[in-house]
């Protein structure tokens, strides 16, 4: 009994690193820069704020469309520490997902101090190596 618990703990642990090397990250360029056009850090908003990305040294390519140095936003809210940079980046309430392409949202926030945050991830939401990350910003929402 003891052999096929190890020998099924075994073949599990092989299962998921084949899943794992399943998913990749890409390389970026060492000049590529992701930023906020608007709004500025520290700029008072209303609660529907536009956000607007930049990018500089890659171009913006959906989700599922493998195209070297392309990628697709991703916006962390309200974040105090990165996802994991070696797996696809989950969708949640505080992780949005661009994947058609987008450069520019409309956000409802509550009033009050929130932070924004954009990562650049892969045809397969995985950020790239090394990751393109913006410097977080903090606004007011009136």
């Amino acid at each position: 009994m003891k052999k096929v618990i190890m020998t099924l703990a075994l073949v599990f642990t092989s299962l998921s690193s084949l899943a794992l090397s399943n998913e990749v990250s890409s390389t970026s360029p060492a000049d590529a820069s992701v930023y906020f056009i608007t709004p500025l850090d520290g700029q008072t908003v209303s609660s529907n704020v536009t956000v607007k990305f930049g990018l500089n040294g890659m171009g913006v390519s959906p989700a599922g469309i493998e195209k070297k140095n392309t990628g697709h936003h991703h916006i962390l809210i309200d974040t105090d520490t990165l996802p994991n940079m070696l797996a696809p980046l989950p969708a949640t309430d505080k992780i949005k997902h661009f994947g058609g392409g987008q450069t520019e949202t409309q956000l409802t926030l509550s009033p009050g101090k929130h932070t924004l945050q954009l990562v650049l991830g892969n045809h397969q939401h995985i950020p790239h190596n090394a990751p393109v990350i913006s410097k977080k910003i903090t606004i007011i929402v009136k």
